[in-house]
């Protein structure tokens, strides 16, 4: 047996264009923040069908920026997911609020919509939904727990007063080029927080961004006050202090410094011209996987739904925008359930599969799994439904680099390997 990684997790997959771009970044003279972030969030606006986007050094710097223009803070309350990544949650207690978190539906991903919408108190100003493996949520059934609780809501903040609700703010983390109901990730929600990671479908190495729904906020004055939250509170960037005579600028409040660099933008022009290529190869990686892979043995979370329910892996980007009934996911996870199995079987399984030179991972330990978490009171009891999915939750490599002929070794590899340990008796 070979200890050896043959078919790794989720290595970026940079191409020769990509770095042509970033040293001709180098060779400019112009690294930092420039004409090559302002360039790709136009080209990000575009792509997400809104009117502003505001790149940044993380999500996590996307996310809680979003907390902070609408003035959310100490004394708020901020629902998320309990079925997540720390970084939907550990926002809110950078800004000072109280996290509040919803358990999943039953054998669902998602939140239970009935128990988010009896969490909702005067004090909540927000709900931080997770588009988990890149599929989105039902944005729907948000926004309808979000008006039907409006009666309740305390405004003290003026974005605040012009919702008029608690504000949707989705961790669209995994979700850059999801489309539900026809409509595109980054134009649903309030605000939209994407990664751009270096395991992300589209990468800047580190970086993210923030966008919103067109005709919610003024737009400028938004993307202003987000980057001065990204640069210190300073009035004018190194982009514009470089103009003649224009060395003056000012500290409008003590501003964080999570601005993205035109090294990063550079490698991000170069994905998002090639992106709609990667979505569509990891359509039909997910499709090669359904075809080799058995449903008795894996439950693969679905990642695209036609308009009469069925699921149609190989949806190009124009058949998704086709589908008012059904959604395409950004094709970035293969999140998978083991059904009748529990945790001793699944980590037993990534084990073995590992020794086969296959990398898996477990996304994710719900929170209050976490010691961070339970030191906040959290106890994950409370939480049955997503312990539930943890259980027996394992993540397949899906990624652009891999060949068909990968996709049928991992899944020989896994059917070999869970063979394997029913047959000495782990269940």
């Amino acid at each position: 047996m070979s200890t050896d990684i043959a078919i790794p997790f989720s290595p970026p997959d940079i191409t020769d264009e990509e770095i042509a771009e970033v040293v001709d970044t180098l060779k400019s003279g112009w690294i930092t923040t420039g004409p090559k972030v302002k360039e790709l969030e136009r080209q990000l606006s575009a792509f997400c069908h809104t009117t502003k986007t505001a790149c940044v050094s993380s999500a996590t710097a996307a996310l809680e920026c979003a907390l902070r223009v609408l003035g959310i803070g100490p004394g708020d309350e901020v629902i998320t997911s309990a079925y997540t990544y720390t970084a939907s949650c550990s926002v809110i207690c950078h800004v000072g609020a109280t996290p509040i978190l919803c358990d999943t539906a039953p054998d669902s991903f998602e939140m239970d919509y009935e128990s988010l919408k009896g969490l909702i108190t005067p004090r909540t100003k927000a709900i931080i939904p997770v588009d988990l493996a890149g599929r989105m949520v039902d944005y729907d059934a948000l926004f309808a727990v979000a008006e039907s609780t409006k009666a309740s809501f305390v405004p003290q903040h003026p974005r605040q007063e012009a919702l008029g609700r608690v504000a949707i703010i989705a961790d669209a983390a995994h979700a850059l080029g999801a489309v539900r109901h026809g409509k595109h990730a980054g134009s649903v929600a309030d605000l939209t927080a994407f990664s751009f990671h270096a395991v992300k479908n589209f990468t800047t190495a580190e970086g993210g961004a923030l966008t919103w729904r067109a005709d919610t906020f003024d737009d400028d004055e938004l993307y202003t006050e987000i980057m001065l939250w990204a640069l210190h509170g300073q009035t004018k960037d190194a982009l514009a202090k470089t103009k003649a005579g224009a060395w003056e600028y000012d500290i409008a409040f003590p501003g964080y410094k999570c601005n993205m660099t035109d090294i990063q933008a550079s490698l991000g022009l170069v994905q998002l011209k090639r992106y709609p290529g990667l979505l569509a190869r990891r359509r039909e990686l997910v499709s090669e996987y359904l075809a080799n892979l058995d449903p008795k043995r894996i439950s693969v979370y679905r990642h695209y739904e036609n308009k009469a329910g069925a699921e149609d892996s190989l949806a190009n980007d124009a058949y998704a925008r086709s589908l008012p009934d059904g959604y395409s996911s950004s094709g970035h996870l293969l999140i998978c359930r083991l059904p009748g199995k529990t945790h001793v079987f699944r980590n037993a399984l990534i084990e073995q599969m590992a020794k086969q030179g296959v990398a898996t991972n477990v996304h994710y330990k719900p929170l209050p799994l976490l010691s961070a978490y339970q030191n906040l009171g959290f106890n994950c009891k409370d939480f049955p439904h997503a312990l539930a999915q943890f259980e027996n939750e394992i993540t397949l490599p899906l990624h652009t680099l891999l060949t068909d002929e990968d996709v049928v070794t991992v899944c020989k590899v896994f059917n070999d390997a869970y063979s394997l340990l029913e047959e000495q008796g782990i269940a």
